[in-house]
């Protein structure tokens, strides 16, 4: 599907936002898959380099039509704000650097809220269907994703697939990112079920951690980012700890050693989330960002 375009044919006709932290083994990978198909100067692509060590400026550089930001400091929000003073065009897509959203999807997910073209009227934001890549993976994180694949949170929702589109009338729902870790949840928040949408005909792949110790990693930051923003009493999606249980195991009798293992990782970041280091830094993944697929 594509978002009809009323700008000129050298206009872009969305501006896609990407910040990226030491993300040179994947920012390349994830460039080439969003402009793979692109007309001229259809996206408008900013990709901020926050706090880079590695050479995620210079590779994200090296992909003609990218205007490259770098910040000193290492912040997604930061990042995400500078390249919204930056970008000029709506729809924009908020796009993490680690995921793979095809032209194709990315045109799909921006016309609806842009103008869909099936009937109904443009959501204010809107996220593709997430795709797990689970290749390679050990057991461990094999058989928490088979159980996180399944819950019914992420039905309808934004966050938890590092993409998502919002229309000029929904970006004014706030002024800046606040400093937060959970920026998908804080968007997510931000909009009544009528006014999101996930778009199932649209996918992103989003890569798992390759090590069992770096999906703890992650788990304990997520948890402890969705815990703090919790507290600012935005309309933050609750935590349902049992449906995992309740709504996919339950239903799914073959799924329970999968279960087992997925309550007991789910403790384990439910201890790390209480940590002050946890609480007080990014902790992130970085197996995930090795190049490759």
């Amino acid at each position: 599907m594509s978002t009809p375009v009323n700008t000129p044919a050298n206009t872009p006709a969305s501006s896609v936002v990407i910040a990226a932290h030491d993300e040179a083994g994947r920012i390349g990978g994830t460039l080439r898959a969003l402009l793979a198909d692109a007309r001229p100067a259809e996206f408008e692509v900013v990709v901020v380099a926050n706090g880079c060590t590695d050479e995620t400026a210079s590779v994200a550089r090296s992909v003609p039509g990218v205007t490259v930001l770098e910040l000193e400091t290492a912040s997604k929000p930061a990042a995400l704000n500078a390249g919204d003073a930056v970008a000029t065009r709506f729809p924009r897509l908020y796009l993490d650097a680690d995921v793979l959203l095809s032209t194709s999807d990315a045109r799909a997910v921006l016309a609806q809220v842009g103008t869909p073209g099936d009937g109904r009227p443009a959501a204010l934001a809107a996220a593709p269907r997430r795709v797990l890549d689970t290749t390679g993976r050990p057991l461990l994180v094999r058989a928490y994703y088979a159980i996180n694949g399944r819950l019914p949170a992420f039905r309808g929702a934004l966050f938890g697939r590092g993409a998502i589109a919002v229309s000029a009338q929904g970006r004014r729902r706030f002024d800046v990112f606040p400093q937060v870790v959970a920026d998908d949840l804080y968007l997510d928040s931000l909009f009544l079920p009528g006014e999101k949408r996930e778009v199932l005909a649209s996918r992103a792949v989003v890569a798992t951690p390759r090590r069992t110790r770096d999906l703890l990693r992650r788990l304990g930051r997520v948890r402890a980012g969705n815990a703090m923003l919790r507290t600012t009493g935005q309309n933050v999606a609750p935590s349902r700890r049992g449906s995992w249980l309740a709504t996919v195991v339950l239903r799914r009798p073959w799924l329970l050693p999968a279960g087992a293992c997925y309550a007991a990782l789910s403790v384990l970041a439910e201890l790390s989330a209480r940590r002050p280091a946890t609480r007080n830094g990014w902790g992130r993944d970085e197996s995930s960002r090795w190049a490759g697929p």
